[in-house]
Order: C-alpha cells, then sequence, then structure tokens
C-alpha cells in the first residue's frame, strides 16, 4: 500500500458565481521512503494539493488515502487526527511564536498529546539537539538567524516523529549558503528513512529531490527524476 494515493482527485472552489478547478482529477501515489518535489509556477495548484495530501483539506471528489487512512470525505476532525500523528509541516516563513524559547516553539505539536510535560520538555530538547540547537535551547526567535529559525521549524516537524515530512518553499527566507545547509538536512533526513514532500517553485531546489512531479493549471503534467 502506497503512504499517500490519490486517485482522481479534484479540488474546486467557488468565487461569487464561478467555480475554480484548483485541482482536476490528479492521481499520484507516494511510497513510503521517498523523497519528492512537487514543482510547478505560482497558481498552478501545487500548494492545493499539498494542503491535501498534509491534511490540511479534504477532497471535493475522488479518493484520497493518507498513511493508510481513506480521508476522502474526511471531517475537519478526522483530518486533524491524521495531521498531528502522520505529518510534520515546515515553511518557508518558519511561523515560529516570538514569544516562547526554541524549546516551547518545539513543544507546540506535543501540547494535545497527553504527555506530562516533564515528556514533552524531554522530546523537544532532545529535536533540537538533533538539529544543532543544543546551545540554544532558551533562545526566542528574534536572537536567532533565519537558519537557526527554520531549523526550529525542522524539530518541531519532527518531534512527533511523523511518517511524513513536508516542506513548503524551505530556503525561501534564507540566504543561498544556509538554503543549501537547511536543503542538505532534507536529504539526511531522508536517508534516515523519512519521507520528504518539497513543494517548490524553482527546479534548482527540485533536483535534490528523487522524483520531480511537476504541476500546472492544477494538473500533473509530467514526472521525471532529476
Amino acid at each position: 500500500m502506497s503512504l499517500i494515493h490519490l486517485e482522481v482527485v479534484s479540488k474546486f472552489y467557488r468565487v461569487g458565481d464561478q467555480e475554480i478547478r484548483a485541482l482536476d482529477s490528479v492521481d499520484l501515489r507516494i511510497e513510503e521512503g521517498e523523497f519528492v518535489a512537487i514543482i510547478g509556477p505560482s497558481g498552478s495548484g501545487k500548494s492545493t494539493l499539498m494542503h491535501l495530501l498534509g491534511c490540511l483539506d479534504a477532497p471535493t471528489s475522488g479518493r484520497m488515502e493518507i498513511c493508510g487512512n481513506d480521508l476522502s470525505q474526511a471531517s475537519q476532525n478526522r483530518l486533524a487526527e491524521v495531521r498531528n500523528r502522520e505529518i510534520g509541516f515546515v515553511f518557508q516563513a518558519f511561523n515560529l511564536l516570538p514569544k516562547l524559547d526554541v524549546v516551547h516553539n518545539v513543544e507546540l505539536p506535543l501540547v494535545y498529546s497527553g504527555l506530562p510535560a516533564s515528556e514533552r520538555r524531554a522530546r523537544a530538547e532532545k529535536a533540537a539537539r538533533d538539529v544543532g540547537l543544543g546551545d540554544r535551547l532558551a533562545n526566542r526567535p528574534v536572537q536567532l538567524s533565519g537558519g537557526q529559525c527554520q531549523r526550529v521549524a525542522i524539530a518541531r516537524a519532527l518531534v512527533n516523529n511523523p511518517r511524513i515530512v513536508f516542506a513548503d518553499e524551505p530556503t525561501g527566507n534564507l540566504d543561498s549558503a544556509t538554503g543549501e545547509m537547511i536543503l542538505q538536512m532534507f536529504k539526511d533526513l531522508n536517508t534516515g528513512g523519512k519521507t520528504i514532500v518539497l513543494v517548490t517553485h524553482d527546479p534548482d531546489i527540485a533536483r535534490i529531490s528523487r522524483r520531480v512531479i511537476e504541476i500546472r493549471d492544477g494538473k500533473i503534467r509530467r514526472e521525471y527524476a532529476p
């Protein structure tokens, strides 16, 4: 069974009396342990596809299975349950809370897990150390560089030990040298067994993956090995 399986999936939005087809009859499989890049220009549908794959939304029609769960018509609560258990996110803008230190930012996905506070903190500290932030645990985002902020975001994405990590333009706010360092972290995570789905508009960034899926006008136009 594929880790991600989309079969004739479409996503429509209605704006006034106009129907917008953000995704149109998409078929897609992603296997466990893959490193896939989803590439396309602005408005191509790649962000909508990531929202579906990341269990942030359900399709309008078609079949969607994520980690063995049929989410074709899932409620927001059901999507949140699978998302919190199986998926980690890394975003271009980091999305860190400015008043919290590194450990508390990393700990956020565990708040609703039911774990004791001491165990949550221990797991957050380990995740932060694993990405090279052992000497920055008490720092707030304003005291960190852009690369360090993105490391916090990666630690936060990994703290629940998800099966899939989604990275949405993760180097967009970083200089080229720092961006290469962050991309190497994703390659290392994949080598360690994590399934990585990287969303980007940049073909050069997509080349670090093992399979590129190009999307345009809401449809998958081609797939290729970089």
